[in-house]
């Protein structure tokens, strides 16, 4: 107790609740993984916490995903504003965090890089950062997603750092210079590495003023800095985890789909229910030759066109 209130003290976090920095500890412990210090993190704000919004569509995939609901019980949400929180714990008592950023009003839905947007992803690396020195490892998840099938068998043992991509997946799960980091969906484990990394990443946006975390952390995956402290950085197959980027998924194998690549909030949850749907018809009422229908909400939104296909080197 004595070593985690120190370096609680240490890490200097006014920017939690003082009755969630008492609670801070309980809520990391109840939330984490058996034998490991591994938990599944979300940021949610008021406009996603709205009734039958994206918090409930999350929420839902868990339930009626394969082998999903045992994952409920290890997620922690980072809560932006007041009314978020109050949902939360309607919804998930002592799995939530408050957060607080003076002069922002993070309540109301933010655009793809509007200023309140980069403002309140800069606010989550600088969080995330902060666990990695309290040692718990965490899989970081956009809540617009939605689980369909445990992601953690996809994933690498002692990798340090392992990320969804952005558009499209190479083929060699080690290729920074051709495979791009997606921000919304990452495993990181806890140590001198990732530590290095995340405080290396939050100090870079002050070399790409008005950038927000991903585009930082695709400018710099590269760095020297990064090669010179030994970080391991693995890609995830977008087979695996996947977006509204993609022109297709394959059912039979996805286990987490990202609804990125969208504008307006309820474009966005009318496509990832529509998802489920199909979903549900494919797994649970065992119609083996249902597809995903298209998200044409959010390809309308953003005139969406088929990216160029990229040819896979592994």
């Amino acid at each position: 107790m004595a070593s985690f209130r120190a370096t609680i003290n240490s890490l200097n976090l006014q920017q939690i609740e003082a009755e969630d920095m008492i609670n801070l500890e309980g809520i990391l412990k109840e939330a984490s993984m058996k034998d490991k210090k591994t938990v599944i993190i979300t940021l949610m704000n008021q406009a996603w916490a709205e009734p039958n919004s994206t918090f409930d569509v999350f929420l839902e995939s868990f339930r009626i995903g394969n082998g999903t609901s045992k994952l409920l019980p290890h997620i922690v949400v980072m809560c932006l504003d007041d009314k978020a929180y109050s949902r939360c714990l309607d919804v998930l008592p002592r799995r939530c965090i408050l957060l607080r950023t003076a002069g922002v009003d993070f309540s109301v839905e933010n655009r793809y890089m509007v200023g309140d947007y980069v403002k309140m992803m800069w606010r989550r690396i600088k969080f995330l950062g902060s666990l990695l020195k309290l040692g718990y490892n965490f899989l970081f998840t956009d809540m617009d997603t939605i689980w369909l099938r445990d992601p953690f068998p996809r994933l690498v043992a002692d990798v340090d750092f392992q990320a969804a991509c952005n558009l499209f997946f190479n083929g060699n799960f080690s290729d920074r210079q051709h495979n791009e980091v997606n921000g919304g969906f990452k495993f990181v484990t806890a140590n001198h590495r990732t530590i290095k990394l995340y405080k290396y990443w939050y100090k870079s946006r002050l070399r790409f003023p008005g950038k927000h975390d991903q585009d930082v952390l695709n400018y710099i995956r590269s760095d020297q800095y990064i090669n010179k402290i030994g970080l391991d950085m693995r890609f995830i197959d977008t087979v695996d985890v996947g977006s509204f980027c993609q022109p297709n998924w394959d059912i039979t194998k996805v286990s987490v789909l990202h609804g990125n690549c969208c504008i307006g909030q309820s474009n966005k949850v009318k496509d990832l229910r529509q998802f489920l749907e199909d979903w549900t018809i494919f797994f649970g009422n065992g119609n083996k030759k249902r597809s995903f229908r298209q998200p044409m909400n959010c390809r309308r939104s953003v005139g969406w066109r088929p990216p160029r296909k990229h040819k896979r080197r592994g």
